[in-house]
Parts: C-alpha cells; sequence; structure tokens
C-alpha cells in the first residue's frame, strides 16, 4: 500500500490522480490533500478518501470545511497548510500539481523531508529546477514527471544509456490557433484562443499551449529533469497529440511514446513506478487514426517559445521572471488589456531588461517570478491603445 498526497486535488490533474487511486484502492491510501478554494469539491474527496489532513488556500475556506469535513480530519490553511501535506510524515509519494509559482514551496517541502515526487506542476522547475534537483539527488529522492510530454521522454529512456542520448524531441500540439493567418493573430479574443483541440485544461495552461510559451517552459522543464542542454532539446508539431515526445540516440534510432490524449496515463505512470498499472482507457486505434503529422514550429507567429531558450542561455533567475511575467500578460490577455500577440512582446521585454542573479534559494526564485510579474503589469499598463477583439 502505497501512501499518498497530492498538492492540488481539486485541479484537473488531482481529479485525475483521485479517479486513478479510486481505481486501485488495494495499491493506494491517500493521506493528505491539498487544495485551492473549491471546498465543495474537496468536501467530496475528504468523504471518499478520508485523509488525515487537508489544506486550502485561506482561512475563510478552511472554516467551511472544518464545519463538514468528518471528525478526525486535520484542516490547514495557506501556503503552511500546503507545505504541511508535502511534507506529512506518512506520505510515501507527493503529487504535486498546484498550479504556477504557488506550487513551488510545497514541492521543495516534499523533496527535503525526503519523498519521491510527481511533477505537474512545471513552474517548479523554470522557476528553480537546478536547486531542485540538486536537492532531490542529495536526498536521494525521486523526481516522477508527470507533463505528458516529459513523462513521454522519462518512458523513452527507460533502458538505455543516458550518454546517448542525441537529443530529445517535444512535441507540441500547436493550440487552437496552428492555421490561424499570422494577420489575424492580433486579434484572437480569449474565447477562441481557449478552445484547445485535444486537451481540456485550466485557462493559463491553454493560452500558453496558444501562445507555443507552454512548449517553451516545457524546455526549461526538460532541462533541468533530464540533464540535457537545451540546445539538445527541440520541438515539433504534431496537432494529433498522440505521439507524446521522442528521444533520438547517437545512432540515428528515436524512441518514441505514443497514447491517447488521456492525463491518467502519465498520472498513473508516475503514481505506480516503476510498475504500470492496468488502465480501462479506451485503446489506440493507429490503423482507425491513418497519418500522424509533423512540422516545425513557427517562431516568426508564435515567438513565445524562443523566449525560453534565451532565459536558459542568460541563466539564473531569467527563466523565473520570463514564468511571472507570462503570468501576468496571460492574465491580461484573458480580462482583455492586451492583445494576443502583445503576450509576447511584454514577456521578452521583461526578459531582457532582467538583470540576472543566480538561484541559490526557493525564496530568491519566487522573488524573481514576482519580479517578472510587477514588470509585465508595468508593461501592460503602458500600453498606449486597447487590444484588437475587445
Amino acid at each position: 500500500m502505497k501512501r499518498v498526497a497530492i498538492l492540488g486535488s481539486t485541479g484537473s490533474i488531482g481529479v485525475q490522480a483521485l479517479d486513478v487511486v479510486g481505481r486501485f484502492p488495494d495499491r493506494f491510501e491517500v493521506v493528505g490533500l491539498a487544495a485551492g478554494r473549491n471546498a465543495p469539491r474537496l468536501l467530496e474527496q475528504i468523504r471518499r478518501f478520508r485523509p488525515r489532513v487537508v489544506s486550502v488556500c485561506d482561512e475563510a475556506a478552511a472554516r467551511a470545511v472544518r464545519a463538514e469535513a468528518p471528525p478526525g480530519t486535520e484542516v490547514l490553511s495557506g501556503e503552511a497548510g500546503a507545505v504541511a501535506v508535502a511534507s506529512h510524515p506518512d506520505a510515501a509519494f507527493v503529487l504535486a500539481a498546484i498550479s504556477g509559482g504557488a506550487g513551488l514551496r510545497s514541492t521543495a517541502a516534499a523533496i527535503e523531508a525526503g519523498k519521491p515526487v510527481g511533477l505537474a506542476n512545471k513552474e517548479s522547475m523554470v522557476l528553480a529546477g537546478e536547486l531542485l534537483m540538486a536537492r532531490a539527488a542529495a536526498k536521494g529522492v525521486a523526481i516522477l514527471p508527470v507533463d505528458s510530454e516529459h513523462s513521454a521522454i522519462h518512458q523513452s529512456l527507460v533502458g538505455h544509456n543516458r550518454g546517448e542520448v542525441r537529443r530529445l524531441i517535444l512535441t507540441a500540439s500547436g493550440g487552437p490557433l496552428r492555421c490561424t493567418p499570422a494577420a489575424e493573430l492580433a486579434a484572437v479574443t480569449p474565447e477562441r484562443a481557449l478552445k484547445h483541440p485535444n486537451w481540456s485544461m485550466g485557462d493559463k495552461i491553454t493560452i500558453d499551449s496558444a501562445t507555443l510559451m507552454n512548449k517553451g517552459l516545457e524546455v526549461i522543464e526538460a532541462r533541468w529533469l533530464f540533464g540535457v542542454e537545451q540546445q539538445r532539446i527541440d520541438i515539433v508539431v504534431h496537432p494529433e497529440s498522440v505521439v507524446h515526445s521522442m528521444v533520438e540516440y547517437v545512432d540515428g534510432s528515436i524512441v518514441a511514446q505514443l497514447g491517447i490524449s488521456d492525463m491518467r496515463g502519465p498520472i498513473s505512470y508516475a503514481m505506480g513506478h516503476p510498475e504500470r498499472m492496468p488502465l480501462d482507457l479506451p485503446p489506440l486505434d493507429l490503423g482507425r487514426l491513418g497519418k500522424l503529422t509533423f512540422e516545425p514550429p513557427d517562431p516568426a507567429r508564435f515567438p513565445a517559445y524562443t523566449l525560453a531558450y534565451r532565459a536558459l542561455e542568460l541563466g539564473g533567475t531569467a527563466p523565473a521572471v520570463l514564468s511571472g511575467a507570462d503570468e501576468a500578460a496571460v492574465a491580461a490577455f484573458l480580462a482583455r488589456r492586451c492583445s494576443f500577440t502583445q503576450i509576447a512582446d511584454v514577456c521578452a521585454d521583461v526578459l531582457e531588461a532582467h538583470v540576472v542573479e543566480p538561484v541559490r534559494s526557493v525564496e530568491q526564485a519566487l522573488a524573481a517570478s514576482e519580479h517578472g510579474r510587477r514588470e509585465a503589469e508595468k508593461r501592460v499598463g503602458a500600453l498606449a491603445h486597447a487590444p484588437a477583439g475587445r
């Protein structure tokens, strides 16, 4: 029986992780859950899985949960509560799925407590990847990727010599705007950009998919997760989202992981590692699919992903600043305060103006991200005209 704590339990990844737990009640026990403000959903999870400790983002939500939680459930709040769930002494595995920079402290706490981590919070690696991987190595704990692309790379590396890797190839769906003419991109509305063709995700990550910033952030994550320099990490657009990513070896062989677009696959792979668990998901029917399409990304139309390579080149706090700037710029776009194309413009301005420092602590990484957010807000506020599509 593996005792697990799930950070971000009421979000998309957390809900699907608990679906996996529910399919294997003899293999998993839920020790702790950390959520945001969705008290009704958390209460449903508490009643079903009976965790020992839960956390919500603020004290008001905690009071609502305490009023209805079963006896014996400890209810905490705030970031300290999430950290307590992540480092609970009874947890043998932590699934880190709190979105954005807010998940960094709890992810770091799980590593410091010697817990293997299933990482669905890419921002932790973007903000402080080098630092976290060093701490994981020192603690002797594994960080298992849950993002479908990084899970695919992990699976494609198993049984192979890491020294024989030529490059990593991250696949991108291309998002909802892949075929949109360049002249129309500035006028794209939030509603249009949120219509992802293959995946059901939160608003922030869906917009990042539309700009291809998401793929750039995944390059940063892959850089640290797998110890491969950014020059050997490529992106290819694959609209069918069947090949989740690939590894090319020095002899020219490419090993790929394929599967249907369902996050329960990579979630269960991380939770059950090193064993695979049988899932009653629909099989991948390649004959019915007919073809797989691959094309290079277009940096002229979608420049956001190139900023991640630039951030890695600059090093230190640059990726954290880029992440914070992107959070602010995407929020501004969703609020119709900037245009779709201005997301990348704002992020580029913030990144190039930043004075880089080495990342020596989680607090410094978070401060750099917050700096990027503030600088992006300033630039959005200074935009001289209202965005198109208002």
